[in-house]
């Protein structure tokens, strides 16, 4: 920040230097990645609370009834003609 209190003028130098971010010591962009993932799981996120297994399960669930019904569409067809 300028001095005074101020904000350095849009454009300029000292805006575009308070601006830059630091890069992580250990290089590479796996730490920022992982900071973003574990903002998913904490409770101060919005939306639902599911757990990665739940929606596993859940996936795999919906897989499985659309190739029921896949099944079933097929032996139905078959009976009519």
């Amino acid at each position: 920040m300028a001095t005074g209190g101020a904000a350095p003028q849009r454009g300029s130098a000292a805006a575009a230097a308070s601006m830059r971010r630091r890069k992580a010591p250990g290089g590479g962009a796996s730490g920022g990645a992982a900071g973003t993932m574990l903002q998913f799981y904490t409770d101060d996120a919005p939306g639902l609370k599911i757990s990665p297994n739940v929606v596993l399960v859940m996936s795999i669930g919906f897989i499985a009834f659309v190739a029921i019904l896949h099944v079933i569409g097929k032996l139905y067809l078959r009976k009519e003609a």
